[in-house]
């Protein structure tokens, strides 16, 4: 070949286009013809070349070696010129060249090319306006692998954080089903209940597969927007997660959390691989795109919208922990190595008792509350060698002792309760209206409870249901309470027209104070009762029912949530103490709380999650699963209705068993109680008088106050002169302090208070008919009127009554935990007050 037909072969076919026809002469009279046999090394990587290659016919590879093996290997086509920037910078070769099959070469020794690039500095400033385009390449490349790395860097999983452990069928099943996921790269659906570790599952198989070195994202399906524009991109702007994936896994964690608008976009892309892009309003559809990456995702329950066994070519179940009782040991020993480990810690041995004791239980949480309880022993054994059964207390079982969890025997009372119904419709459609109404008629109607059907609801009606009521649902009323409506209402109102953040709560203030406060406005209304007649004086009773609704409108203008309900109100406060005796009670499973929540929106509120519904918390910020008594608890259900996991629980349990358990002895409370217990006597302070024939006149209204603190006082005396005799006898270990010993009169305070009030029930609630004629000015002659026979009423008092003390002599052993006889004087105290009471109270009514 003639040097002008290779110099236009130059020209046509290689890089050295842009140079003049004079150096590519220049360059084709210098080349000498090479030809290189198949799988045979041209230049080795590190070595300088003696050439400069220009490939004519054959198929050549160029790579340079990693660590590992071969990596970043270039084919190389008829055309291709090797090494010249080698030859022109006098360096070493950056790689490797080999031929793939017979390979016919012009060369160009390295002598005569020094030469011409020295006489023709065209040559180098070719190859460097060649080197600047390369390197704008790459900077490019750079740019778009930063923004990529960027971009999957929030939702990136690096590894599987453990592997599947135990020997049983069930582990051995799972092993099986990763390597069969891991064969290919079809979508994968993972299944089971909350805690076992699914999206470790979907890690060990995009980990084990041959694209473990493309990056790996997860997506949480409850927090994507409902367009699905951060997983899909936008048509003509910013690209997806699926985009920038590449050939990359994708896991969608908790699929039955979808939101319904991605159903059909989601079921395309586990069935085709498909996708598209979000368009905006108004603009044609975006066409469809393939995804290159693998799609795993996980579920906790099925979805009628989406087949996932249809959709996924491998779907995995996996067994819950209660079921693998088998791996319980190695899970635990597992456990153990990781957490000591990950803590630098030594690594403790477990005892056979705790091994057992972790064995029998269910592990509600699965492996997530297995994690949590081994993590919590090693903490607080204190460097022990031996984790023993003591360290695992959140896995026993012994708090679900004698309880019965309403809402799973009575799934029509749960669906009522998480209904708009309770309470909101209520409160809004029914209490409101009624709280008005009596409220009107409280003032503008006649002023004696036999002529005004207000006074008749409160006193007669609204006293007697509340006392009867606490035994059974505790703290229900509050739920339904006016006086918060009102409250809420104002606050909603309020933050409409001027909207602003409310002030958080004074936490400690409120718990050192609020109490106290509480006790001084009960006693102040107790004193306006009896010194001003309130129980028969309308406008009176209205003007307590305000106040204490002022104190809610006030406290919800300036505080968030219900301040007033939890440490302000006087009704509140009777009522969170009288509950700790109630048969029900609301708790959360604990297990399911500390393995599963990571929102708290029982307690915080928030959007709709799962089953849980929107909510703004807990209106007393209480913790379903934090909680060891009812006295914060109103019954509002909004836990019930926030919770996603079905952890909250209605339950039926032994009566007040929360005095001798769970609950804590404040002084306030015990201040309360015996105000409520003085305030048995100060309701019968006539038929005290009278029967003691002490010479006073209730015209004298200093000495009537005085008298009335007195009767105020006295069963205080008594249970503290009960309390110094118990010490002066001794018992046997230590003796509960006073303000814990005094919860054992609750059930009698209880049972005296519903003994007063069952009179003004059983003879003036029946008369509802006349009485409401009566307040608007009619005659109720002839209407129907239910009124029980005073032996019928003293039967239900003196039981009533009986029930209190005995209910109260087994609190007071319970709360004490000591022999009978060590607990005379208390019990003794008991039959004293209530032989003190019978006279008053029983034989008043015959």
């Amino acid at each position: 070949m003639e040097i002008s037909d290779r110099a236009a072969w130059l020209q046509q076919n290689t890089i050295f286009k842009p140079l003049s026809l004079e150096v590519l002469e220049a360059i084709a009279s210098a080349m000498q013809e090479r030809e290189i046999r198949e799988n045979r090394r041209i230049v080795l990587e590190g070595t300088l070349p003696g050439a400069l290659y220009i490939l004519r016919q054959g198929r050549v590879e160029s790579y340079r070696s990693g660590t590992t093996g071969p990596t970043q290997a270039m084919s190389c086509l008829p055309g291709s010129v090797l090494y010249l920037q080698e030859l022109l910078l006098e360096q070493p070769a950056e790689r490797t060249a080999i031929a793939l099959s017979d390979c016919h070469f012009w060369l160009v020794p390295q002598s005569d090319f020094a030469a011409i690039a020295q006489q023709y500095p065209e040559i180098a400033q070719t190859l460097s306006r060649q080197l600047a385009a390369q390197l704008q390449d790459v900077a490019s490349q750079l740019e778009y692998e930063q923004k990529r790395q960027e971009a999957l860097l929030p939702y990136r999983v690096t590894k599987a954080r453990r592997g599947v452990v135990g020997s049983s069928r069930y582990a051995v099943r799972i092993r099986q089903a990763i390597r069969t996921a891991a064969g290919d790269r079809a979508p994968v659906v993972i299944f089971g209940e909350p805690g076992l570790g699914k999206d470790i599952v979907a890690a060990l198989i995009h980990f084990s597969s041959s694209s473990r070195r493309e990056p790996m994202i997860q997506l949480d399906c409850n927090l994507l927007q409902a367009s699905g524009s951060e997983l899909f991109g936008k048509l003509g702007g910013k690209p997806g997660l699926i985009e920038w994936l590449g050939r990359g896994t994708l896991l969608l964690n908790n699929l039955h959390e979808l939101p319904p608008t991605l159903y059909d976009k989601i079921g395309r892309l586990l069935e085709s691989g498909t996708y598209q892009p979000v368009s905006r309003e108004g603009e044609w559809p975006a066409p469809l795109r393939t995804s290159q990456a693998r799609i795993v995702a996980t579920a906790e329950r099925t979805l009628s919208q989406l087949d996932f066994k249809r959709l996924a070519e491998h779907f995995i179940q996996l067994p819950p922990v209660r079921v693998r009782k088998a791996d319980i040991e190695q899970m635990v020993n597992y456990t153990i190595s990781l957490f000591s480990r990950s803590q630098k810690v030594p690594r403790p041995q477990i005892s056979p008792e705790a091994l057992r004791q972790l064995q029998g239980y269910d592990f509600p949480g699965n492996f997530t509350e297995l994690e949590s309880a081994i993590s919590r022993a090693i903490a607080q054994s204190n460097g022990a060698a031996v984790l023993t059964e003591e360290t695992f207390w959140g896995t026993t079982n012994r708090n679900d002792r004698f309880r019965w969890n309403l809402l799973n025997a009575y799934p029509q009372l749960r669906q009522f309760l998480r209904s708009p119904w309770w309470p909101d419709r209520i409160n809004y459609w029914v209490v409101a209206p009624l709280f008005a109404l009596v409220v009107t008629l409280l003032f503008l109607g006649p002023q004696t409870r036999d002529r005004n059907i207000g006074l008749n609801l409160f006193w007669a009606w609204w006293w007697p249901l509340i006392l009867i009521a606490f035994p059974f649902v505790g703290r229900l009323w509050c739920s339904i309470c006016p006086f918060m409506i009102y409250g809420e209402i104002v606050q909603k109102l309020s933050l409409w027209l001027w909207p602003r953040p409310l002030a958080r709560w004074p936490r400690q203030q409120m718990d050192r104070y609020g109490g106290w406060f509480l006790f001084a406005l009960f006693a102040a209304i107790y004193l306006w009762e009896e010194l001003w007649d309130l129980e028969n004086t309308a406008y009176l009773s209205s003007w307590l029912l305000l106040l204490i609704t002022g104190g809610a409108i006030v406290c919800s203008a300036i505080f968030e949530r219900r301040l007033w309900c939890r440490y302000l109100c006087p009704i509140g406060g009777m009522n969170g103490l009288f509950a700790k005796l109630s048969m029900t009670e609301l708790r959360a499973q604990r297990g399911i709380c500390s393995a599963e929540c990571t929102t708290y929106q029982c307690y915080k509120g928030g959007p709709q999650k799962g089953e849980g519904q929107e909510t703004e918390g807990c209106p007393l910020y209480s913790h379903p699963a934090q909680m060891e008594e009812n006295k914060d608890c109103v019954l509002c259900m909004t836990c019930l209705k926030a919770c996603p996991h079905r952890s909250v629980e209605f339950n039926l349990r032994p009566p007040g068993i929360e005095l001798w358990t769970t609950h804590t002895a404040r002084s306030p409370e015990v201040a309360l109680l015996f105000l409520l217990f003085g305030g048995i006597l100060l309701h019968r302070l006539p038929e005290i008088i009278s029967q003691w024939q002490i010479p006073i006149s209730f015209d004298r209204f200093w000495l009537h106050a005085a008298l009335s603190v007195a009767v105020l006082l006295v069963p205080a005396a008594i249970a503290l002169l009960a309390y110094a005799a118990t010490m002066a006898i001794g018992s046997k270990g230590k003796l509960q302090p006073f303000t814990s010993l005094a919860y054992g009169y609750l059930p009698l305070v209880l049972g005296g208070t519903l003994a007063h009030y069952w009179r003004l029930g059983l003879t003036e609630a029946g008369r509802i008919l006349p009485v409401t004629m009566a307040t608007f000015g009619a005659s109720g002659t002839g209407l129907p009127a239910i009124v029980a026979h005073p032996a019928v009423i003293a039967f239900l008092q003196g039981t009533t009554l009986l029930a209190g003390a005995i209910a109260s002599a087994i609190a007071i052993q319970k709360i004490a935990r000591q022999p009978l006889t060590a607990m005379l004087p208390q019990h003794a105290a008991i039959v004293t007050m209530t032989s003190g009471f019978w006279p008053l109270i029983v034989g008043a009514g015959l």
